[in-house]
Order: structure tokens, then C-alpha cells, then sequence
């Protein structure tokens, strides 16, 4: 119900200060391999901050489950599904052309997934939030009205949602944490790639995402959906229908399609939000890809053979997205999620004391007008490949 969507901003606000924790402390444990390239994580956090190398083999584990093999299938059903709504596209058709071009990309190697990524993402953004802000200001006049029921449905007092407060609940933290991945270790994973003089920089910069994801983008098609109408909302029993305003489409992507179809009357909306989902799922997946591949680098120590495998697997578990009902892979995809973030939740718990530290040094060094720089081995870390070296000696 309209509850979750109260629950997915408050996972937002407390996602934001486990964000900057583990992407700052993914920062100041990652390392340099012989190519250059950085590689950190929770894996390298918790071998290398906790000393615990079986606890960094379990999250590795878990990393090549969810992002590389549960999640993936997720991402290409939804690029199938909006596909086959706005142009009568066949699914499998749709998979097969999309895997074999995303297969090209990953196959260059991760410098060349960064480079796709960092020219798609912003058009992603600003299209989609364009649609959608055009959509909220059509119906300006139910904005209150909607905000009102999200409120109410949140905390069990609307008559007709008060039933799956429970429901509402978990269905806000699960949206919320899928969405913006703060806690689950992921963001860590791919920001420990970033160039930065200190890990709180970027720690501020991952934060900073959660806030854009969640309350700008995610509350963007929250918005659209509820003001058009377009969604079902099942009652405690998972069989009565409390709400009905699209009958007999299946919950996901198409709610949202639709939804761009009502608000501008005809099929237009529905086919530009095809277009710019290929967007959507290409950076997801490509992050997701990413997240496995540098965790097979850790766990069989960059082998190539092990990479090649991952990558096969990696298509044909993104592949199978287009074989089984939105239901099991929503569920494969919450499992994937809830695997990683008990993992590096209780990691970021035991070294939190270390992520505080870091960002008062930052703070330190810029009320002294400095630009700030870290210094590993004022923390107890050992920079074993000279990664934070040349900002240093500047």
C-alpha cells in the first residue's frame, strides 16, 4: 500500500549513515593490484580491518550469489516486460539482443564499464525525473491529498490500508534498501574504485547518493503511480484485493509504464519509459556485474579463467529474468540483497568506531583550511601498495 512509501524514505535517512561508513572505510582499506587498478570492499574491510579472512570469504560468497547470480534477472524483466507493453516486443527476443550487447561491455573489462556508466547515468536521471515532475505538476492539486495518504497508510490509520501496516513496513525497508543498496555493501564495492584524497570524501558523496535515489528518483515514481492511479494493494490474507486501480497487471515496472500512459494520455509516456529503461538496467547491471567480478578477483586471487566463468554466469542469470513470474525473481532479488547486508551490516557495526574517526579527521582537516588527506597509518592501517602515496607528497 501507499504506507511503504513512508517506510523506503526512512530507510533512506538512517541508509544515508551506514552509506558514508562503509564507503569511507571501503576507501581507506582498498588496495592497488600489479594493473593499477583499485580493489576494496567489505571483503578487503573485513579481512584487513576485523582480521577475520573467513568472514571476508562468506561476504564474497554472498556477493557472487546476489549481485551475480540472484539479482540479475530482476533487471532484464523489467526491460523485457516494458518491451513487450509498449511495442508487443517478444520477451525472449528482447533478453537475447540485450545480453548479447551487454555481454560486449562487460567483456571489455571494468575500466570500460565505468566509461559507459559515467555517460549513461546522468541522461537516465534527468529524462525519467523530467517525465515524472511533469506528471506531479499535471496533478499539482492532489499532491497534499497524496502525501496525505501516504502518511496516513504509513502509521495504520487509513480505513482502507490500515490492515497491511505490516506489510507496508516491510515492504518500505526491502523497496528502500534495494533501491539505494546503503548497508548492503554494494555502494562500498564501487566506490572504493573512486579517486580521492580522503575516504570521507567519497563516504560524503555515497551518502549524498542515497537522498538522490530514494527521495528524488524512487518518490518520483512512487508519485506518478498514485496519482494515476495504477496500482493493487492485497490484504493481509494475500488474496483479497483491497485496492484494484489496474486490474490484472503484475506489481513492478508496468505499474509505472502505465502509469506515463494515463498521465499523458496514450502510449507515448509507455514507450519513452521503455527507451530510457535500457538506461536503468544497463548501469544496474553493469554495477552489479562489477560487485561480482571484483569479488571472484578476491576470492581466486584475479584468476582469469574464474573472471571468464563469472562472466557466463552473469548472463545467463540475467538471462533467466525472462523464464520465471515477477514474483520469485522480486524474491530471488531480496534474498541476494538481505544475504550481503547482514554480512557487512555487522561488520560496519564493529568497526564504526574507525568510520567515526574518519570523518572528524576530515572535519579537522578543513576547519584548518586544508584540503584533506588521509594518512593510513594514523588509523592502524598498513598502505601495503602505496595507494595513498601521492596525495602525500603533493
Amino acid at each position: 500500500g501507499p504506507g511503504a512509501i513512508f517506510w523506503m524514505w526512512v530507510i533512506a535517512f538512517i541508509g544515508a549513515g551506514s552509506a558514508f561508513v562503509e564507503s569511507a572505510l571501503a576507501q581507506a582499506y582498498k588496495i592497488k593490484d600489479k594493473d593499477g587498478q583499485y580493489l576494496g570492499g567489505p571483503a578487503y574491510t573485513i579481512e584487513r580491518g576485523l582480521k577475520c579472512k573467513p568472514y571476508a570469504i562468506a561476504f564474497a560468497i554472498a556477493t557472487v550469489l546476489g549481485p551475480g547470480i540472484l539479482m540479475p534477472g530482476l533487471h532484464v524483466n523489467s526491460i523485457a516486460s516494458t518491451y513487450e507493453e509498449a511495442f508487443g516486443a517478444n520477451m525472449i527476443v528482447v533478453a537475447v539482443i540485450f545480453c548479447i550487447v551487454f555481454a560486449l561491455v562487460i567483456c571489455g573489462g571494468i575500466k570500460r564499464i565505468a566509461s559507459v556508466a559515467e555517460l549513461m547515468a546522468p541522461v537516465m536521471c534527468v529524462v525519467y525525473v523530467i517525465m515524472g515532475f511533469a506528471v506531479i505538476f499535471i496533478n499539482i492539486d492532489r499532491v497534499p491529498a497524496t502525501f496525505a495518504l501516504i502518511v496516513s497508510s504509513a502509521f495504520g490509520v487509513n480505513q482502507v490500508f490500515g490492515g497491511v501496516l505490516g506489510s507496508a513496513i516491510a515492504w518500505g525497508v526491502k523497496r528502500g534498501i534495494y533501491s539505494n543498496e546503503a548497508g548492503q555493501g554494494s555502494g562500498a564495492i564501487v566506490s572504493s574504485a573512486a579517486e580521492c584524497s580522503h575516504p570521507a570524501k567519497q563516504g560524503l558523496v555515497q551518502a549524498f547518493s542515497v537522498y538522490i535515489d530514494t527521495l528524488i528518483v524512487c518518490t518520483t515514481s512512487a508519485l506518478i503511480i498514485l496519482l494515476t492511479d495504477t496500482f493493487n494493494t492485497v490484504g493481509p490474507n494475500q488474496k483479497t484485493m483491497i485496492h484494484e486501480g489496474i486490474s490484472g497487471v503484475e506489481y513492478g515496472i508496468r505499474w509505472a509504464q502505465n502509469a506515463l500512459n494515463r498521465a499523458y494520455t496514450g502510449t507515448w509516456g509507455g514507450k519513452l519509459l521503455a527507451i530510457v529503461i535500457i538506461m536503468f538496467v544497463f548501469t544496474s547491471l553493469m554495477g552489479y556485474y562489477y560487485q561480482a567480478e571484483a569479488n571472484i578477483r578476491y576470492l581466486f586471487k584475479g584468476k582469469k579463467a574464474a573472471v571468464w566463468a563469472m562472466r557466463i554466469i552473469f548472463l545467463a542469470s540475467a538471462f533467466s529474468g525472462v523464464l520465471v513470474n515477477g514474483q520469485i525473481i522480486w524474491t530471488m532479488g531480496d534474498i541476494g540483497a538481505g544475504m550481503m547486508a547482514w554480512l557487512n551490516i555487522i561488520s560496519i557495526l564493529l568497526l564504526s568506531n574507525k568510520g567515526f574517526a574518519l570523518l572528524k579527521d576530515y572535519e579537522k582537516q578543513k576547519k584548518e583550511g586544508k584540503d584533506p588527506v588521509f594518512h593510513p597509518e594514523e588509523f592502524g592501517i598498513d598502505d601495503e601498495t602505496k595507494v595513498w602515496e601521492k596525495y602525500q607528497n603533493q
